[in-house]
């Protein structure tokens, strides 16, 4: 899974896409995860990889302007990953490449409120 913001820093002028959370091999029988499951237990097997911070939990939106954009990105695939060290996107993806058996997707989005 990776969790990404594709709008930051400033939704009307993209910068970068801000990763949030890196996650790989949830089991296929999680069908969620409990409120800060990244700090207070993943499901068994499952291991987090590096996020922009240079941390390896999920690191919760905080927009600097506007309504961003958050990607919620599930591969499903047909191996076990092994052999990965706090992987970044990138390495995920470079890892999964011709492993994929599909995909899903969940887009949210936040803004701070204005008080």
């Amino acid at each position: 899974m990776i969790v990404d913001d594709p709008d930051a820093p400033d939704p009307a002028k993209p910068q970068r896409v801000y990763v949030h959370w890196v996650v790989y091999n949830l089991p296929a029988t999680a069908t969620a995860l409990p409120e800060n499951a990244s700090k207070k237990g993943m499901p068994k097997g499952a291991v987090q990889g590096k996020n922009d911070w240079g941390k390896t939990v999920y690191g919760g939106p905080c927009p600097p302007i506007g309504r961003h954009r958050y990607f919620f990105k599930l591969y499903a695939l047909e191996i076990e990953l092994t052999g990965l060290s706090s992987p970044t996107k990138a390495d995920l993806e470079k890892a999964i490449k011709g492993h994929v058996l599909d995909t899903g997707e969940m887009v949210g989005t936040y803004q701070k409120s204005k008080t």
